[in-house]
């Protein structure tokens, strides 16, 4: 059977959860909620750009018997709350921090979360491994998974802002060259 048949919902919502409740915690000393939310991911685009919302989004791919992205969103107010709390700044100097240090620690947040729900993935018998995070910026963007993933949308609450983690898993990779044989 394809892995991405045998890893539950219920695995990848309890290993998402403890992995942002922990790291938000330990990290930022804040706490987080799994909200109950039905709403319709990725969002439609804002048909008026100016009611857009800056966003930014950490990625970090996992890979081994399970496959897989987990993109990270949050506002890109968030984003930058987010760095001043783990670099602890505040005010003045938080309003100076370039986008490069927010990238940064986003980055580095959505690694710890990866890291944890890796090891709930390997404690269950999918062991992978990590990516290196990267970060996407931008407005009215959304990313749409390829037709064999299984898509987790997750909405947390933190403070009163929302953080989405965006699951992707993936079946065993195509064989390139399986064509012709």
């Amino acid at each position: 059977m394809p892995v991405v048949e045998e890893i539950s919902e219920a695995l990848v919502r309890d290993s998402i959860v403890r992995a942002v409740a922990s790291v938000f915690d330990g990290m930022l000393r804040r706490t987080i909620s799994l909200r109950d939310w039905a709403g319709p991911w990725p969002p439609r685009p804002s048909a008026k750009p100016e009611a857009a919302t800056p966003q930014v989004v950490g990625t970090v791919g996992f890979l081994g018997d399970a496959r897989g992205l987990i993109h990270l969103y949050l506002e890109s107010s968030f984003a930058a709350d987010c760095a001043g709390m783990m670099f602890g700044m505040a005010g003045p100097e938080l309003a100076r921090v370039s986008d490069v240090v927010v990238n940064y620690a986003i980055g580095e947040l959505t690694h710890m979360i990866a890291e944890v729900f890796r090891d709930g993935l390997c404690d269950a018998g999918f062991p992978c491994g990590l990516t290196e995070s990267s970060i996407l910026r931008g407005l009215n963007f959304r990313i749409d998974p390829i037709s064999a993933a299984q898509r987790y949308v997750y909405v947390f609450d933190c403070v009163g802002r929302r953080i989405v983690a965006d699951i992707l898993i993936t079946g065993e990779p195509p064989d390139p060259f399986a064509h012709g044989r």
